[in-house]
């Protein structure tokens, strides 16, 4: 653990979630797998294309709507249903395939469960400080064992920005009734969560596997106030 600027009391802790509570990659590989089978079986024109043609028009679709960017569940069934328009289905079909792909989609999204060593250090932090998530991402925190351990989780969309925008870390210390001063957030992002959570007025916690190297023009030039290279070190807090 390095503190680069001492912190101040804090009421409660905001944890991003994608790859700060697991590694969120094998599960969005997955995901991205099983999706992709069931276009291919349930609409037989979308075998002409794979992910990386998938990945081509959504980032068309942000440079034609960037807006998009702040919800991921949005965007993906927007770029389900452009696609298969594209393919050569009718609007119709392309609609209810859209839908149908995002629900397949989700079921393997959340297809997990944080492990019980994140989940017993979450409960013994809950008894000193209120829990929250603030995420970018869009995974069910209940379907993957944090239910009844954050008040509340927060996920970009509906009006609000995702991280490093100040709206959603604004928006938590409404909803606790508390300075964003006593919010302390935790993220494996420099850009996102060290200076989105700052640029807002929270105390900030950098997850950062390589422990020790800054990338200050990926934050912005915004150091942490702690740097951490394993979660289980906010043990430190109790």
């Amino acid at each position: 653990m390095k503190i680069y600027i001492r912190p101040q009391a804090f009421q409660a802790i905001s944890f991003d979630l994608d790859d700060t509570l697991y590694d969120n990659r094998p599960i969005i590989i997955q995901a991205e797998s099983e999706l992709q089978t069931f276009l291919h079986q349930a609409y037989p024109k979308s075998a002409k294309w794979q992910l990386a043609d998938w990945r081509r028009l959504k980032l068309a679709l942000f440079r034609e709507s960037p807006e998009l960017r702040h919800d991921t569940t949005v965007a993906r069934l927007t770029m389900l249903e452009r696609g298969l328009l594209q393919l050569g289905y009718d609007a119709q079909t392309a609609k209810a395939g859209a839908k149908a792909g995002l629900e397949h989609f989700v079921k393997y999204r959340s297809h997990f469960k944080v492990s019980t060593e994140v989940i017993e250090l979450l409960a013994q932090l809950k008894q000193k400080y209120r829990l929250i998530g603030i995420t970018n991402g869009n995974v069910d925190h209940q379907r993957i064992g944090l239910e009844g351990l954050f008040e509340f989780v927060l996920h970009p969309g509906h009006g609000y920005k995702q991280k490093p925008s100040a709206e959603m870390f604004v928006l938590a210390a409404e909803k606790l009734g508390l300075p964003l001063a006593s919010i302390l957030h935790i993220g494996d992002s420099a850009k996102s969560d060290v200076y989105g959570a700052r640029r807002a007025g929270c105390q900030a916690v950098w997850l950062n596997p390589g422990f020790g190297v800054i990338d200050k023009s990926s934050a912005y030039g915004m150091l942490p106030h702690i740097e951490i290279s394993s979660v289980q070190q906010l043990r430190q807090l109790l």
